[in-house]
Protein backbone atom coordinates (compact mmCIF):
# COMPACT_ATOMS: atom_id res chain seq x y z
CA UNK A 1 0.00 0.00 0.00
CA UNK A 2 1.42 3.14 -0.83
CA UNK A 3 1.28 6.02 1.87
CA UNK A 4 1.77 9.73 0.59
CA UNK A 5 1.92 12.95 2.27
CA UNK A 6 1.02 15.89 -0.50
CA UNK A 7 2.37 19.61 0.77
CA UNK A 8 0.34 22.09 -1.27
CA UNK A 9 2.65 22.46 -4.31
CA UNK A 10 2.28 18.52 -5.51
CA UNK A 11 -1.90 18.67 -4.24
CA UNK A 12 -2.74 21.80 -6.40
CA UNK A 13 -1.14 19.64 -9.49
CA UNK A 14 -4.68 17.70 -9.02
CA UNK A 15 -6.52 20.70 -10.02
CA UNK A 16 -4.70 22.60 -12.12
CA UNK A 17 -2.58 21.75 -14.79
CA UNK A 18 0.71 22.53 -14.88
CA UNK A 19 4.36 20.16 -14.87
CA UNK A 20 4.24 17.35 -12.64
CA UNK A 21 -0.32 17.25 -12.78
CA UNK A 22 0.05 13.53 -14.70
CA UNK A 23 2.42 12.13 -12.09
CA UNK A 24 0.08 13.46 -9.62
CA UNK A 25 -3.12 12.07 -10.98
CA UNK A 26 -1.46 8.77 -11.83
CA UNK A 27 -0.69 8.70 -8.38
CA UNK A 28 -3.89 9.22 -7.07
CA UNK A 29 -5.72 7.15 -9.21
CA UNK A 30 -3.65 4.05 -8.95
CA UNK A 31 -4.37 0.83 -7.64
CA UNK A 32 -4.78 0.31 -4.71
CA UNK A 33 -5.78 3.38 -3.93
CA UNK A 34 -2.63 5.29 -1.59
CA UNK A 35 -3.65 6.67 1.70
CA UNK A 36 -3.22 10.52 1.54
CA UNK A 37 -2.08 12.37 3.84
CA UNK A 38 -2.15 16.75 3.96
CA UNK A 39 -2.74 19.23 6.57
CA UNK A 40 -5.55 21.81 7.30
CA UNK A 41 -2.45 24.50 5.87
CA UNK A 42 -3.22 22.08 1.86
CA UNK A 43 -6.79 23.30 2.29
CA UNK A 44 -6.42 26.95 2.99
CA UNK A 45 -3.41 27.20 0.70
CA UNK A 46 -5.21 25.47 -2.41
CA UNK A 47 -8.33 28.06 -1.68
CA UNK A 48 -5.90 30.84 -1.54
CA UNK A 49 -4.30 29.49 -4.86
CA UNK A 50 -7.83 29.00 -6.60
CA UNK A 51 -8.90 32.66 -5.71
CA UNK A 52 -5.63 34.16 -6.53
CA UNK A 53 -6.27 32.53 -10.04
CA UNK A 54 -9.70 33.66 -10.52
CA UNK A 55 -8.47 37.16 -9.73
CA UNK A 56 -5.92 36.86 -12.33
CA UNK A 57 -7.79 35.89 -15.39
CA UNK A 58 -6.28 32.47 -15.62
CA UNK A 59 -10.04 30.74 -14.16
CA UNK A 60 -13.01 31.63 -14.92
CA UNK A 61 -15.54 31.72 -12.17
CA UNK A 62 -16.95 28.45 -13.81
CA UNK A 63 -13.62 26.85 -13.09
CA UNK A 64 -13.00 27.98 -9.92
CA UNK A 65 -16.07 26.87 -8.37
CA UNK A 66 -15.70 23.55 -10.29
CA UNK A 67 -12.39 23.37 -8.86
CA UNK A 68 -13.54 24.33 -5.17
CA UNK A 69 -16.16 21.82 -5.11
CA UNK A 70 -14.04 18.60 -6.69
CA UNK A 71 -11.22 19.94 -3.82
CA UNK A 72 -13.76 20.57 -1.00
CA UNK A 73 -15.11 16.99 -1.42
CA UNK A 74 -11.53 15.46 -1.58
CA UNK A 75 -10.57 17.07 1.59
CA UNK A 76 -13.88 16.04 3.00
CA UNK A 77 -13.85 12.26 1.66
CA UNK A 78 -10.67 11.35 0.22
CA UNK A 79 -7.99 12.74 2.25
CA UNK A 80 -6.64 12.18 5.82
CA UNK A 81 -6.49 15.55 7.02
CA UNK A 82 -4.19 16.51 10.00
CA UNK A 83 -5.36 18.66 12.21
CA UNK A 84 -2.31 21.60 12.69
CA UNK A 85 -1.50 20.68 16.52
CA UNK A 86 0.78 21.52 18.91
CA UNK A 87 3.45 19.01 18.14
CA UNK A 88 3.73 19.99 14.93
CA UNK A 89 4.45 23.95 15.75
CA UNK A 90 6.87 22.72 18.27
CA UNK A 91 8.68 20.39 15.84
CA UNK A 92 8.39 22.88 12.97
CA UNK A 93 10.20 25.25 15.15
CA UNK A 94 12.81 22.82 15.27
CA UNK A 95 13.11 22.41 11.89
CA UNK A 96 13.66 25.75 10.86
CA UNK A 97 16.64 25.76 13.57
CA UNK A 98 18.13 22.95 11.22
CA UNK A 99 17.06 24.44 7.62
CA UNK A 100 16.27 26.98 5.91
CA UNK A 101 12.69 27.07 6.40
CA UNK A 102 9.65 28.64 5.43
CA UNK A 103 6.89 29.07 8.09
CA UNK A 104 3.97 26.58 6.16
CA UNK A 105 7.38 24.80 4.41
CA UNK A 106 8.08 23.91 7.61
CA UNK A 107 5.03 23.02 9.19
CA UNK A 108 4.04 20.38 6.24
CA UNK A 109 7.56 19.02 6.80
CA UNK A 110 7.01 18.62 10.24
CA UNK A 111 3.51 17.29 9.97
CA UNK A 112 4.91 14.29 7.91
CA UNK A 113 7.78 13.54 9.55
CA UNK A 114 5.50 13.06 12.61
CA UNK A 115 2.71 10.95 10.86
CA UNK A 116 5.87 9.12 9.56
CA UNK A 117 7.31 8.49 13.08
CA UNK A 118 4.12 7.15 14.18
CA UNK A 119 3.20 5.04 11.18
CA UNK A 120 7.16 3.59 11.81
CA UNK A 121 6.15 3.19 15.90
CA UNK A 122 3.25 1.18 14.47
CA UNK A 123 5.03 -1.17 12.28
CA UNK A 124 3.23 0.41 9.42
CA UNK A 125 5.26 1.66 5.49
CA UNK A 126 6.78 4.21 5.51
CA UNK A 127 4.96 7.09 4.00
CA UNK A 128 6.50 9.36 1.49
CA UNK A 129 6.39 13.22 1.26
CA UNK A 130 5.35 14.72 -2.28
CA UNK A 131 6.46 18.40 -2.67
CA UNK A 132 6.93 20.43 -6.15
CA UNK A 133 9.84 22.33 -4.02
CA UNK A 134 13.54 20.75 -4.68
CA UNK A 135 15.20 22.60 -1.80
CA UNK A 136 12.26 21.02 0.71
CA UNK A 137 12.78 17.34 -1.31
CA UNK A 138 16.28 17.75 0.00
CA UNK A 139 15.70 19.04 3.58
CA UNK A 140 13.12 16.12 3.90
CA UNK A 141 15.39 13.41 3.01
CA UNK A 142 18.06 15.07 5.01
CA UNK A 143 15.25 14.69 7.81
CA UNK A 144 15.03 10.69 7.02
CA UNK A 145 11.92 10.70 5.20
CA UNK A 146 11.84 9.19 1.39
CA UNK A 147 10.32 12.15 -0.98
CA UNK A 148 9.40 12.76 -4.03
CA UNK A 149 8.91 15.59 -6.87
CA UNK A 150 6.34 15.60 -9.41
CA UNK A 151 8.03 18.22 -11.44
CA UNK A 152 10.96 15.28 -12.24
CA UNK A 153 8.41 13.03 -13.80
Amino acid sequence: MKIAYFDTSALLKRYVSETGSRWVNTFLTSFPEPVVFTSQLTAVETACAFSRRLRDGTLTLAEYDRLRTASDYDFTYRYIVADVMQTMIDTARQLAGRHPLRAYDALHLATAWLLNRELLLNNKSPLTFICADDRLILIARAEGLQAENPNEY
